[in-house]
């Protein structure tokens, strides 16, 4: 059985990290939803140059390590004359790894409504940007809900990186105690229930509102 007592000593610097965890999910939660709806926007768009953008943003960033896109903004910054703390270099970081991936669940989800309805719109005077956003974005984002909860519950868990980084999330304090305690195999396990106590309602709560959707279908 773990030692309690780890947890309990070290209670204050748990919440500073797990409080940071959730601050910084938050932040690149908001941010990858923005960024990933700009994005998918840019995949359908009948802009040839928009297109392009999208599909290069998404095809790189896809398929590199997040780490690496962390040190875009951690070690290249710098050599631009822009330094950052861990944290914000972190959490940017994040934001534009998971946008890649949010920006394909939009785009599926903006595939899968019928065209009848952009025609539409677009016939009544609309413009294509007032058609993504009052016609076709809300009905796709509803949609796509359930892989963007995994999108984003897998966020949570992504932002374990900023303890590379010194990003004083809860992954950086637990390092921290556990050089302190030498108690290693301890130390992660009260990490790892803390994380789980920050996936799991959020596990709970996607699907709960995918069976809401679907009984309203």
């Amino acid at each position: 059985m773990p030692d309690l007592s780890i947890f309990t000593d070290h209670f204050g610097i748990y919440m500073k990290g797990f409080g940071n965890t959730i601050w910084a999910s938050i932040l690149a939660l908001v941010g990858s939803f923005a960024l990933g709806t700009i994005i998918a926007v840019f995949r359908i768009s009948s802009v040839k140059p928009l297109r392009w953008i999208g599909t290069a943003y998404v095809e790189f960033v896809r398929n590199i390590p997040l780490l690496l896109v962390v040190f875009v903004f951690y070690y290249g910054l710098p050599s631009l004359g822009v330094t950052l703390s861990g944290f914000i270099c972190g959490t940017a970081g994040l934001m534009v790894y998971t946008a890649a991936f949010v920006a394909e669940a939009i785009r599926a989800g903006i595939m899968s409504i019928p065209s009848g309805q952009t025609e539409a719109a677009r016939a009544s005077g609309l413009t294509y940007m007032l058609t993504m956003r009052h016609v076709v974005l809300p009905q796709a984002i509803k949609i796509v809900i359930p892989p963007l909860s995994n999108q984003f519950i897998n966020l949570v868990k992504n932002s374990s990186i900023l303890g590379v980084f010194a990003g004083f999330d809860l992954m950086y304090y637990g390092d921290q105690v556990a050089s302190k305690t030498y108690a290693t195999f301890d130390t992660y396990i009260f990490v790892a229930v803390l994380y789980l106590v920050l996936t799991l309602p959020l596990s709970f709560a996607a699907l709960q509102l995918e069976r809401k959707l679907a009984k309203n279908e």
